[in-house]
């Protein structure tokens, strides 16, 4: 199975090059071929000598994500549904903000980390996405609005999709150093965002990158019992070392941290929460940014509803009060499969009725 080209650094690709007998400078033509100009053949590339166009031909494709569903709020925002060569289905999203337009991209088949509340760990993690597969969402993205002739350029990355981010380091770091390439796509490091779930190891290790790309925690709790009960990674790193490795980022990189936490209605959403939560970032503040998100419900997940608006107000207020940034998000696509993972898991089972 040949490989995509979207998974090799220039770096990788100038290397790859030199050792097939080609010329240095032949990577950044290429590079500006895929990136800038965007064509989807080798043949397109007139200023590549033709022994190096078929090597390329021998070696890669472009893409190897094929668009299954492609769902459209009324807010702008798509849901992509992409299936895989090996014909497992990944989801991607784009929202359009004021500041630009921010695609969501997955970095796993399936996620092991379990949350009690998120559609994403539905089904289990059955493998990594390579480099190239994550890059091949964004592309497709920009595909899509480079067919709308609007001249409009994808701006921001989120690393939230389906699967755990730090699970998946070496092809995320990888995913990075292309997307955030000068002579590539350009986007720039301060509009990135990783998120975690809190894999502590890994934070340790991506403190020590030295990268400008921001980071995000799933935090959603304030105690080892109830993070716990919500989140069982928990388990293996409680709130204590979590905290000892945000703290070492923070003094590795002096840049803010989000966390995150999803307000489950007569679960994590009281005042008494937000008070812990506040008391657990005191020594933080000046660092840290509390994004407040709304639940979307998730059949299988019954048992969790969305905070009334009373609530999100009141814990916002709270946290406030106690000197702590934070925000509410607003709901993106709320009239299509908004939660991580639904559409996915919708399509699967619909193909499981299928079979029988």
């Amino acid at each position: 199975m040949k490989k995509s080209i979207f998974g090799l650094t220039l770096e990788q690709l100038t290397v790859w090059l030199l050792d097939n007998g080609q010329k240095k400078y032949r990577a950044e033509q290429i590079w500006d071929w895929l990136y800038i100009k965007r064509i989807t053949d080798f043949s397109h590339m007139n200023n590549v000598s033709k022994e190096c166009i078929e090597l390329l031909e021998e070696n890669f494709v472009f893409y190897t994500l094929e668009e299954s569903v492609k769902q459209e709020s009324a807010d702008g925002t798509i849901k992509f549904l992409f299936k895989m060569e090996d014909g497992n289905l990944i989801e991607t999203v784009l929202m359009r903000f004021k500041y630009g337009l921010s695609v969501c991209v997955t970095t796993q088949v399936g996620c092991n980390i379990g949350c009690s509340f998120c559609a994403s760990g539905l089904l289990k993690k059955s493998r990594d996405l390579s480099a190239g597969e994550i890059v091949e969402q964004i592309m497709k993205v920009q595909q899509h609005l480079d067919e709308l002739e609007k001249e409009e350029r994808v701006s921001h990355i989120v690393v939230m999709g389906i699967g755990e981010p730090f699970d998946n380091y070496t092809n995320l770091m990888g995913f990075l150093n292309i997307v955030n390439s000068q002579k590539g796509l350009a986007i720039g490091a301060r509009h990135i965002t990783v998120s975690t779930s809190g894999i502590v190891p890994k934070i340790y290790d991506y403190a020590d990158e030295g990268l400008q790309v921001n980071l995000a925690i799933s935090i959603h709790a304030p105690t080892n019992e109830l993070r716990t009960r919500i989140m069982k990674i928990n388990k293996a790193y409680p709130i204590e070392k979590l905290m000892d490795a945000i703290d070492y980022y923070l003094k590795k990189t002096n840049r803010r941290i989000t966390f995150e936490y999803i307000l489950l209605r007569d679960v994590n959403d009281h005042v008494e929460e937000a008070w812990g939560l506040a008391k657990l970032l005191e020594n933080k503040r000046h660092l840290s940014y509390v994004n407040l998100i709304p639940y979307n419900p998730v059949d299988e997940h019954g048992q969790y509803q969305q905070s009334t608006p009373e609530a999100i107000t009141a814990f916002y207020n709270a946290l406030k009060k106690k000197g702590i940034n934070c925000g509410v998000r607003h709901e993106q696509g709320a009239d299509i499969d908004a939660a991580c993972g639904q559409l996915r898991s919708k399509q699967i089972k619909k193909a499981d009725k299928a079979k029988i």
